[in-house]
């Protein structure tokens, strides 16, 4: 391919990843860059183009100013109820949103989070009057461009399974949807929804999930055979808001995404990269869905970073496409021209290094039993492990797979990279992705 064709065709493609694609950039953590360092290495280095925030962060709204970067804010659950009144309304949109709009594009307000999952009676009860008082305080402010809207979990589907079956829990159906898709469709706002095939995971369907070639599950009403379980949760939720006639209020993807590292077989780093990148492409495809076909929705991948401040099991500190130190967790394609951040390729993050380079880490279905025996024999062996040791680099996090998989690489490469190097009594894979991770270097 000639060289101008080429330039041509990559500048197509991350002006179609820019499109739809844009990350949630959560805070919980003690180990973060700044705001200003963010808003710059989104700006310069990624094809995203628009944050999803979880509050009005001040300071993170003052770093996006002038980036060019769409940013969705978040009013807090317990904020819903005094929202109902238009002058409290009226107050919040001075405070938190004219002092930053326009010179930040702030494009939505999301009401919320997950409400009639989280929330309290008064919460959901007051969600829509909230919305429409932030709708018409944004009115009387002048401000025309900032849509209100609200996120929600597939938990508001009494049914989703198959999509043709799908409708809103009873009593939400008439007492909340029906209002707040009346709001949307007059004021042309999108509902927002988390999709979440992670949660749905089934170990006898793994590509089902991940967007990878499978049987598929037919729809016996519709004839529609699904084939990824993305489309058939938003043709679920489609159907749901068609029922009760809304069936042309658009859909944004407010959160998706693959946590990486947890306690159980559905996470690893290839199922989250493989999950996200065929989610990007699927998006940029313009394919849509079954019952939606030909469009591209607006989707906020979860999450910017790993995150070690987050309360809950492993699972729910690594959902980040970056280590904090900006190094990839894995590679979804959507660093400009493949660079890593601060150079070009080949850096120190998961999915790079050497051609040719191998590691060895533990299988998904090794136990946590066998996992110590591992590193209680790496470690009596000679192998340096103070790596994993309090304070080490790659103590954190503190679990046995994370200390097992270091510990198994440390082995293998110090013995001559031999496959039986790897064996472990079958609990070791040799694969080609780098698994390091911010300052725990694996060799």
């Amino acid at each position: 391919m000639a060289a101008p064709l080429l330039i041509s065709f990559l500048l197509l493609y991350f002006t179609a990843a820019g499109e739809s694609i844009g990350v949630n950039y959560g805070t919980l953590a003690n180990n973060l860059p700044s705001p200003a360092q963010v808003a710059n290495f989104l700006k310069t280095q990624t094809v995203i183009d628009r944050v999803k925030i979880f509050d009005v962060n001040p300071d993170i709204l003052r770093a996006f100013a002038g980036s060019g970067i769409s940013v969705t804010v978040t009013v807090g659950n317990g904020e819903i109820v005094g929202l109902k009144d238009p002058k409290v309304a009226r107050r919040w949109v001075s405070a938190n949103i004219k002092p930053f709009h326009p010179a930040t594009k702030i494009n939505y307000i999301a009401v919320g989070n997950e409400v009639l999952h989280w929330g309290d009676k008064f919460q959901v009860s007051g969600l829509v009057p909230a919305m429409k008082s932030l709708h018409h305080a944004l009115i009387q402010e002048g401000i025309k461009d900032i849509k209100v809207t609200s996120p929600h979990s597939l938990g508001i589907l009494s049914v989703s399974e198959p999509p043709s079956s799908a409708r809103f829990r009873r009593g939400y159906d008439r007492a909340v949807f029906v209002p707040m898709l009346k709001f949307l469709q007059e004021t042309n706002s999108p509902l927002m929804v988390n999709p979440y095939p992670y949660f749905g995971y089934n170990p006898k369907m793994p590509n089902y999930s991940l967007f990878k070639p499978n049987r598929g599950i037919r729809d016996p009403k519709t004839g529609i055979t699904y084939t990824n379980m993305f489309d058939a949760q938003m043709d679920a939720v489609h159907t749901a808001a068609k029922a009760i006639g809304f069936g042309n209020v658009e859909l944004v993807i407010g959160e998706t995404g693959w946590s990486s590292a947890c306690e159980w077989e559905v996470c690893s780093i290839e199922h989250a990269r493989d999950y996200n990148a065929n989610l990007i492409k699927h998006i940029n495809s313009g394919k849509g869905t079954p019952l939606m076909p030909n469009r591209k929705f607006e989707t906020y991948l979860f999450a910017l970073f790993n995150e070690n401040l987050k309360p809950g099991p492993l699972g729910e500190r690594n959902w980040g496409l970056f280590q904090p130190d900006f190094t990839p967790v894995y590679d979804v394609g959507i660093l400009r021209n493949g660079q890593r951040p601060g150079g070009s390729g080949g850096g120190g993050g998961s999915g790079s290094g050497a051609v040719g380079k191998k590691w060895c880490v533990p299988k998904l279905e090794a136990s946590g039993q066998a996992l110590q025996a591992n590193i209680d024999y790496v470690c009596s062996s000679g192998v340096d492990c103070k790596p994993i040791q309090p304070g080490g680099s790659c103590f954190q996090p503190n679990d046995v797979r994370s200390h097992a998989s270091f510990v198994m690489n440390s082995f293998y490469q110090t013995n001559g990279r031999h496959d039986y190097n790897c064996d472990f009594a079958k609990t070791g894979l040799i694969t080609s992705s780098n698994p390091s991770r911010g300052s725990c270097v694996y060799v």
